[in-house]
């Protein structure tokens, strides 16, 4: 999956459908109610948004109101830390995959930052490879998030490799959890970091922070290929008036 090329106009100037096709739609507060979800994931469809990022114990619930439409589902994988074993990731990539890949647009898969803060690169590959291998079989694109406040740039820009080496799609930044950093997300910075790692291997996906229409433009016209952003916030970064 190559990475898309500067867009060939302004975000300023681009439709309301356009700039949605860039956002998925974050729905994943585990407080949420089963309501709170299926209102959310509604008007994530309505707006066209390119998926909607939930977490897994809801595909049954979400499905019916993306089948037919352009709108996708994104499930996550041992989010929001990482930290499973290897197999059980594979494991969880593998029933979502398995069950639901006539309405999946992406997987996103969160990689052992704790591993890639300790350098243990070799590891942290093979950990992604493992699910991309799974996905794959299925074409389902994967999202490789890094959580890139708890990095240091060096980290950063050796964990892009890992997830290239590993063949996965999209490297992303943030899980919009963690705690005990500060929060930055998706930066013009870092994300100009993992453009320059990842070339047109493979795509580039911000989230975390992205909460004013400024942001969100200008990181359309860095030539971002995605951004996931909270359900307070995409009617911001969209000039919706609600």
């Amino acid at each position: 999956m190559k990475r898309m090329k500067h867009p060939n106009k302004k975000a300023s100037e681009m439709s309301l459908k356009e700039l949605a096709s860039y956002i998925d739609y974050s729905v994943l507060k585990p407080e949420f109610t089963e309501d709170q979800i299926v209102e959310l994931t509604k008007d994530g469809v309505e707006l066209g948004c390119a998926t909607i990022c939930i977490n897994p114990g809801y595909m049954e619930l979400c499905k019916p109101y993306v089948e037919g439409s352009e709108t996708k589902l994104c499930p996550v994988c041992d989010f929001p830390f990482g930290t499973s074993s290897t197999e059980s990731k594979v494991a969880q990539a593998k029933i979502l995959v398995d069950h639901y890949a006539d309405v999946i647009g992406e997987l996103d898969v969160v990689a052992n930052f704790g591993w890639i803060r300790s350098g243990k690169y070799d590891a942290v590959t093979q950990d992604i490879k493992a699910v991309v291998d799974v996905c794959h079989e299925k074409d389902i694109p994967v999202k490789v998030i890094f959580e890139t406040d708890a990095l240091n740039e060096e980290q950063v820009r050796k964990a892009c490799h890992c997830a290239m080496d590993a063949h996965a799609d999209f490297v992303k930044t943030s899980t919009g959890f963690l705690t005990g950093f500060e929060a930055h997300g998706a930066t013009p910075e870092i994300i100009k970091i993992m453009q320059e790692e990842v070339q047109d291997v493979c795509k580039v996906k911000g989230s975390g922070c992205i909460r004013t229409r400024e942001h969100f433009l200008q990181l359309i016209d860095m030539g971002i290929d995605r951004m996931g952003v909270g359900y307070k916030s995409v009617p911001v970064v969209l000039d919706l008036k609600r």
